[in-house]
């Protein structure tokens, strides 16, 4: 049995079709899960330590577009 994932394998599925594949391997799944979770992990982080500095304990949807946009940069 393997690791318990966050994101489901089902949305990938469907991820992945929506952009345009016919079919999707199960590994396929697994690896667009796995970059995924560590993406969203790490923006996470982002946004907590965003929230942390205005004084905050909530984080909000303005911490994870501002933690978005300077991952981008």
């Amino acid at each position: 049995m393997g690791r318990t994932r966050i994101l489901p394998l089902a949305a990938m599925d469907k991820l992945m079709r929506k952009a345009g594949a016919p079919r999707v391997s199960d590994s396929a799944k697994e690896a667009l899960s796995d970059a995924l979770e560590q993406k969203g992990l790490e923006l996470g982080a982002e946004a907590v330590k965003l929230s942390q500095h205005a004084g905050r304990k909530t984080v909000t949807a303005a911490d994870v577009a501002l933690a978005s946009r300077k991952n981008q940069a």
